[in-house]
């Protein structure tokens, strides 16, 4: 078993949904003037994703992963409070500080 420790699995899944629930409506708002949010949003589902994963399984990688993570979150969080998805800058906020 790993000697890291473990982030809380609603922090990944709270994250995922709202960026998911994010990039729904950038897209439906302007796409193209939501482009940085959006992208954004789907490397921070990939990291929390991917954390989630190699966390559970305890792999030697999930600290690195763990440590993605919290980069794609705070990025993800800085874009979103600049576009206005205040839900999902705090709950990116809440993963990166969960991942710390």
């Amino acid at each position: 078993m790993s000697t890291t420790t473990t982030s809380s699995p609603s922090s990944y899944l709270a994250c995922v949904e709202a960026c998911e629930r994010c990039i729904e409506d950038c897209l439906a708002k302007d796409a193209t003037a939501h482009a940085a949010c959006i992208r954004a949003c789907r490397d921070c589902i990939d990291a929390c994703v991917l954390a989630a994963k190699l966390e559970a399984r305890s792999s030697p990688l999930a600290a690195e992963a763990k440590r993605l993570c919290k980069l794609a979150c705070e990025a993800c969080a800085k874009e979103c409070a600049k576009t206005g998805c205040s839900t999902c800058a705090t709950a990116c906020g809440a993963c990166a500080s969960a991942c710390s």
